[in-house]
């Protein structure tokens, strides 16, 4: 197995693309072209029968390539007979197989992949289905009347979709269509559904389908919630539907079978359904394992609500712990279990809760820590929580107490008084439950020690009236006995007397025994069960004492300090004058840590309460010390105490057990006992003492010792308990003798007995082939304790084969094999008769050998023959085992028949009868192929050919081989004319330098020559050519990630050493690999060539080796390997019309797409706002582009997105800001006032949405009764009010704003009507008396500026109003900077009204804003901020 790389001392979490798998890397950063393993199939989990074979499949990948290994939670893997690992290297899979799966082997298996980068772990189950002989507890007796209930009755079945090995569980359907979307994921993990979009999309049209069938007997189903246990002890799952028929049966079911169910009513009913109005609840009692399975309720034959109970059996490790938290504050509940879960129930009050604002639950990444935790804790959240595992829960309380420093200080003495009287009147209550309960408690151990005393007493009384009894009834025997035998009655009857009244008397006197120490053990058990509640009573009355007297100490100080006076006034508990400390005695700043003090002023003196309790001087600057314990010592030693106790213990009988526990003292000795019993170090017993270790240990272990074991010292014990267990045993002599093969004759009887030993009871089966053997027609099986045996009458040669059994009891499982073979005759030789020769001298045929040999080999064939016409049968005789025959007492033109028996130990086979085989007729073989030109000379040219496939009946006794010239239509014979050729080869001679030739051949048999073959390739008569030599120039003249461009020179010709080449043929090989494969099956002319078919980013070795009709030449390759990939380009973007800012509606779809351009393929990297997308964002990679998907948009997906493309050359970056909003809300109700004449200053209410979205602005538009249009006033507002100028008098005005934003603008708020209609009156004119009048005024700010925030890039404006005669001047500043000669900025001044517009804000606009008015009068100045946001 790889380690991983030294000296790293990394190890990093990895995702895997598959759920359920966890990669850990062990290096930060990958070498070029290395991976950390993954799985790219994980194995799934698995459900099958007993005696089944079951497989799990993986597929990994990574390089170097990962070593695979396989481990099970509860065992080890080791025995490959029972556990094999293989590779296939076809579907490159990685299989365990389990055959012949058993019960025992049901377990959660994990699979590894490991390389030196990293490793990869998932794991599956694997549940297996016993059948055959179970376990069956005694049926309970029942009256008579209750007969018909134990009448059997048809179960009902739900039709189960059949599905085959492979496809996926049809149950995994029907709990996805039931189960909240949050649920999906975990779903398709526990059922091994790794593609989510292809889940999706049939879900959606499962969902239709399952709809249309619903509406059917349903007007509407909604509100599922899935099976939750309780912490009661019952599951419950509900749904709300509204039936269209209330008559149509609701049906419930369980892994396919109908279950009965009750109204709830009836506490006995284990499953009930209770309705209230349009809910369903469903509830199941008592839950246990059996109760784990998939629950579906079902309207008619219609599935309306599926929901799965999943009950793991785990441990709690570690339990809930009480909670106390101060209100406000955060409260973690944390459990651990034994076996990784992925999710467990959390219960607030008997009432689940889930993840959300309220409650945040966590789970590790090994699924075997959940944390719940409980937010900004208030006292509505005090009570029992509780974590529920499968069948295991455990609870822990929270209390929420109130905050100190929520609460306001007082200053009076009247709340201190008051709290000093709540104080001492809940100690006066704690002191009398400390007295009750001790008196309590007292009297709850007298009450026990005297009930064990009355008890032990009714115990001895009970055996001394057995023993008498007894003992009379014996007696009495023995008197009758006496009456009956005369002869012997004095000396039996004096005897049995004096028998039975010894033993009367040793049973009463052990009787006595016994209730005597029973007495003293319940008398002492007693006193110290007294002993010590009156030392708790005792501890708990000083306790309780002292603290009153240390709180009345301080109330008493504290009410003086109270009554004290100092210099620079009092302070109770701030100590904001002076000190209440009394830790540091600093005047000015003191603290008081109970909230009291008093103090002087800054630099005075003052009386404070030290730490203590004790007062302080309070001085200046000095410190004070602190007199006497901050906390009483009240330890009290509690003497010697167990640090380990006992724990139970098992072992097998024979084998040797060892109790052991630790005191806290070496020098204290204890005593052992077993059921009550005093135990010495003898009879097998061994007690050890070693310093505070103490051990008991048994030597041979029988079920004698197992029992109750306690240890006792000073008063302390422990207890544990032995548990004997006696597995089923063989011995090795037994075993060895039981193995040896049964060899017996067909017709007989076979039989198999093994001893063995072990505690009954014990279940025995036997097995033939992997098949059981049940008592009946030709099997008998006899069993007990101590052996077992087989018969098997009559036996058949199918009856062949493998013999097992298996022994099992309550502790383990052992098995035996042996191995049964039935000797029978042979079956017939088998068919068909291949006829070799049939000539005028011979026939030769041959067959094929029995398909059974019966158990012993072949030892000769029996052979008899016919003559067509005639009716005997001439027996041959025996021959040789081979299967092959030749006659050669034949006669020419005859037919002959024959029949074949194999025979063996046993006997003759069956006979195989031949077809008539005819003798001497006239066949020519048939045409051979053309032949081949081996080599050729100037002088020779060889040739070789292969036999004809007809040889006409006869055997082949040579060729003749034919020769032409090319274009010429004579042949004359090569060989000698009398002189066939024997071989299956020749080499021509008779040939003329440079001329070109063509051969044929034809078959002689004794019939004569056959007909010759087709003509061979042409071969010219001359030397052969040598090999060409090397290629030149070879070099990539393009390359992709599936092809590879070659090019190179044709190799120079060396007269004598290197010919010309006329091909050349292009080989590659993977790095990974040592075998070369040729790109092009025939020769290329061309000096260039192009390798396609190329796995990406693949690593190969090239190379060209140039050919001719002397041979290949040696290869011309690269000198390193070279990479499918195309030439290194640095990461760019290819798209310039990509947008850099985009703005969608809440709720439709966000898609995003780049295109790049990159070699080799780079490393795509997501992120919104700096941090990796949410999980809910989709991301897809392809070669030349990249797309980010939001399915549905929320608020909360509004950020800058950033993606990376990165590769070794370099990398590129693209950022684009997405602004998920939607339609404004429109603002408030706007109101009108009126500051200067001839202005309107409109306010309103903000829109709802201005909190959450810094680019809502307002709209002002005005419409009078003159122009009717409407006008825009301003766009682009960022504050709550607006100052209309030109308000014209005798004219209405109307006023709408909107609130806009990046999508649009909202509705409008309209204003009430401004100005009324100036009715005409008849003028009269009056002229007034002249007065000389001053209008002349200083400057004056009736308006000011208003603080203002807008985002960069938006508009800006500023205004405000002044009135002043003459008018005044007006200066605007920007950090004390004069702006009225700036041209980015726009100043008007109109009417008083004084405005100033930033056409586009960005971060150097930021800061103070002044407008100065000034005449000859005097002058006036206000001021503003802008806030740029960010």
């Amino acid at each position: 197995m790889p380690k991983p790389a030294e000296g790293t001392g990394v190890a990093i979490r990895k995702r895997s693309r598959v759920p359920g798998v966890m990669v850990t890397q062990y290096i930060e950063e990958l070498p070029p072209g290395s991976t950390t393993p993954d799985f790219i199939r994980k194995p799934i989990a698995l459900t099958i029968q007993e005696g089944k074979l079951a497989f799990f499949k993986a597929v990994v990948s990574g390089y170097p390539v990962p070593d695979v290994s396989w481990a099970r939670n509860k065992g080890d893997i080791s025995n490959s007979t029972k556990y094999v690992s293989r590779f296939d290297e076809k579907n490159e899979e990685y299989i365990l197989e389990i055959p012949n799966v058993d019960s025992d082997q049901a377990d959660t298996y994990k699979c590894f992949a490991i390389n030196p980068f990293g490793k990869a772990v998932c794991t599956a189950a694997l549940n297996v289905i016993e059948v055959g002989f179970k376990k069956r507890a005694p049926a309970p007796k029942s009256d008579p009347d209750e007969f018909r209930k134990m009448l059997k009755k048809t179960v009902g079945k739900r039709k189960e979709k059949q599905w085959n090995e492979g496809e996926i569980d049809p149950r995994f359907w029907e709990v996805l269509l039931s189960a909240p979307r949050k649920d999906y994921e975990r779903i398709c993990q526990e059922f091994g559904v790794t593609d989510f979009r292809w889940m999706l999309r049939k879900l959606n049209q499962k969902k239709k389908e399952r709809e249309a069938e619903q509406s059917k007997y349903v007007e509407k189903i909604h509100s599922l919630k899935q099976i939750e246990v309780k912490t009661d002890g019952t599951a419950e799952f509900e749904l709300d539907m509204k039936l269209k028929d209330p008559n149509s049966k609701i049906l419930l079911f369980k892994d396919g079978e109908m279950l009965d169910y009750g109204d709830g009513t009836d506490e006995a009913t284990k499953h009930n359904m209770q309705k209230f109005g349009e809910t369903y609840l469903f509830s199941i009692r008592d839950v246990g394992s059996e109760d784990a399975g998939l629950y579906q309720v079902d309207v008619e034959e219609v599935n309306m609500f599926s929901t799965s109970l999943v009950l793991p059996d785990v441990e709690l490790n570690t339990t809930l712990k009480d909670i106390k938290v101060i209100e406000g504050q955060d409260a973690v509940f944390e459990c651990a279990l034994s076996d990784p879960v992925p999710q467990i129930t959390w219960c607030a009050n008997d009432i689940s809760v889930e993840h959300g604002e309220k409650y945040d639950i966590a789970v590790s990444e090994d699924k075997q820590v959940h944390k719940l935790a409980v937010k900004n804790c208030t006292k509505e959240d005090k009570g029992v929580y509780t974590a529920i595992a499968g069948l295991r829960s455990s609870q822990g309380t929270l209390d929420v107490e109130d905050d100190p420093s929520a609460h306001g200080k007082d200053d009076g003495a009247d709340e201190l008084a008051r709290r000093l009287a709540e104080e001492k009147a809940r100690l006066q209550r704690e002191k009398d439950e400390a007295a009750r309960r001790a008196q309590a408690e007292k009297d709850e151990a007298a009450r026990k020690a005297q009930a064990e005393k009355d008890e032990a007493a009714r115990k001895a009384q009970a055996e001394r009236d057995e023993a008498a009894r007894k003992a009379q009834a014996e007696k009495d025997e023995a008197a009758r006995r006496a009456q009956s035998e005369r002869d012997e009655a004095a000396r039996r009857v004096q005897a049995e007397q004096d028998e039975v009244a010894r033993r009367a008397k040793a049973e009463r006197d052990e009787a006595a025994r016994k209730a005597w120490e029973e007495l003293d053990e319940a008398a002492r058990r007693a006193q110290a069960e007294r002993d010590e509640a009156a030392c708790r009573a005792q501890a708990e009355r000083d306790e309780a004492a002292r603290k009153a007297k240390a709180e009345r100490e301080a109330a008493e100080r504290m009410a003086a300090m109270a009554a004290g006076k100092g210099s620079g006034g009092s302070s109770l508990g701030d100590g904001s004058e002076g000190d209440g400390t009394g830790k540091n005695g600093k005047g000015g700043d003191g603290t008081l840590v109970n909230g009291l003090g008093d103090g002087s002023g800054s630099h005075g003196k003052g009386d404070g309460l030290d730490l203590d309790g004790s007062g302080g001087d309070g001085s200046g600057d000095k410190k004070r010390t602190r007199v006497g314990e901050l906390i009483p010592n009240n330890i009290i030693d509690h003497g010697v105490h167990f640090l380990n106790g006992l724990s139970d213990t098992a072992a097998n009988v024979g084998e040797s057990a060892e109790l052991s526990c630790k005191l806290s003292s070496e020098d204290s000795n204890g005593l052992w006992y077993k059921d009550g019993k005093k135990l010495e170090s003898k009879d097998g017993i061994t007690i050890v003492k070693d310093g505070a270790h103490h051990k008991l240990i048994i030597h041979d272990c029988q079920e004698r010792d197992a029992g109750k074991y306690k240890f006792e010292a000073e008063g302390r014990k422990s207890e544990a308990a032995l548990n004997i267990k006696d597995p089923p045993k063989i011995d090795a002599d037994a075993l060895s003798k039981f193995s040896e093969p049964v060899i017996v004759k067909a017709g007989e009887n076979a039989s198999f007995k093994l001893p063995f030993s072990g505690k009954e009871p014990i279940k025995i089966q036997w097995f033939k082939e992997d098949e059981e053997l049940l008592e009946g027609h030709g099997v008998r099986i006899e069993k007990s304790s101590t052996h077992s045996r087989l018969l098997l009458t009559k036996c058949q040669r199918k009856d062949t084969g493998e013999i097992k059994i298996k022994i099992k009891n309550e502790f383990a499982t052992v098995e035996a094999t042996s191995e049964l073979t039935v000797v029978d005759r042979p079956t017939p030789p088998q068919g068909p008769v291949q006829i070799v020769e049939s000539s005028l001298s011979a026939i030769e045929f041959k067959w094929r050998p029995p398909k059974d040999d019966g158990g012993c080999p072949v030892t000769n064939y029996n052979l008899e023959r016919q003559q067509l016409g005639r009716n005997t049968w001439t027996k041959i005789g025996d021959i040789p085992g081979q299967p092959t025959y030749r006659d050669t007492n034949i006669d020419r033109g005859r037919k002959y028949c024959y029949r074949i028996r194999a025979k063996n130990l046993e006997g003759f086979s069956e006979v195989l009868t031949t077809n008539d085989i005819a003798a001497g007729t006239l066949a020519f073989p048939g045409s051979p192929a053309p032949p081949k030109i081996v080599s050729a000379f100037k002088d020779c040219i060889n040739l070789a050919w292969l036999s004809p496939s007809s040889t006409g009946g006869g055997s082949i006794i040579g060729y003749n081989v034919e020769k032409r010239k090319k274009g010429s239509n004579f042949w004359s014979q090569a060989n000698p004319k009398d002189d066939p050729i024997r071989d299956k080869k020749y080499a021509v001679k008779d040939v003329i330098e440079g001329v070109e030739y063509e051969f044929r051949v034809s078959a002689i048999n004794t019939c004569g020559p056959g007909e010759p073959s087709g003509p061979s390739e042409c071969a010219i008569a001359r030397d052969p050519k040598k090999p060409p030599g090397k290629v030149k120039d070879f070099k990539i003249t393009g390359s992709s990630y599936t092809s590879l461009s070659l090019s190179w020179t044709k190799p120079k010709e060396v007269k004598g050493e290197e010919d010309e080449a006329k091909g050349y043929f292009v080989e590659i090989r993977p790095t990974d690999q040592l075998e070369w494969s040729r790109s092009n099956t025939n020769a290329v002319i061309q000096t260039s060539f192009t390798a396609v078919g190329l796995k990406s980013m693949a690593m190969y070795w090239v190379r060209v080796i140039a050919v001719n009709e002397g041979g290949e030449g040696l290869p011309q390759s690269f000198d390193n390997y070279i990479i499918a990939m195309p030439p290194p380009v640095k990461p760019k973007f290819t798209d310039k019309k990509m947008k850099s800012f985009m703005v969608v509606k809440a709720g439709n779809t966000v898609r995003v797409s780049v295109s790049f351009e990159a070699s080799p393929l780079p490393d795509i990297t997501w992120l919104k706002n700096g941090v990796p997308v949410a999980k809910h964002v989709t991301i897809t990679n392809f070669e030349k582009g990249s797309q980010l998907f939001i399915y549905t948009s929320e608020l909360s997906d509004t950020g800058i997105y950033t993606v990376n493309v990165k590769n070794m050359v370099g990398q590129d970056t693209f950022t684009i800001e997405i602004r998920v909003t939607d339609d404004p809300k429109p603002p408030g109700p706007v109101e009108l006032e009126q500051h200067v004449q001839g202005t309107v200053t409109l306010s309103w209410t903000p829109s709802p949405d201005e909190k959450r979205d810094n680019h809502l602005h307002y709209m002002v538009m005005k419409r009078d009764s003159v122009k009717q249009t409407w006008l825009t006033l301003v766009d682009c507002l960022f504050n709550n009010k607006f100052t209309v100028i030109n308000i014209l008098p005798g004219r209405e005005y109307n006023f709408r704003v909107f609130a806009k934003n990046d999508i649009g603008l909202s509705e409008p708020s309209v204003s009430p009507v401004w100005g009324t209609t100036k009715k005409r009156e008849k003028f009269t004119y009056s002229l007034p008396v002249s007065k000389t009048l001053d209008f002349q005024a200083a400057p004056k700010f009736i308006v000011p500026l208003k603080v203002h925030a807008a985002p960069p890039g938006y508009e800006c404006y500023m205004s405000c109003a002044v009135t002043g005669n003459p008018t005044p001047h007006i200066t605007w500043y920007h950090n004390n900077v004069s702006l009225n000669t700036n041209p980015n900025y726009y100043i008007t001044n109109v009417c008083g009204v004084c405005s100033l517009l930033i056409l586009r804000v960005g971060p150097k606009d930021m800061g103070e804003y002044k407008v100065v008015a000034e005449s000859p009068l005097g002058h006036d100045e206000c001021s503003t901020k802008l806030i740029v946001k960010e």
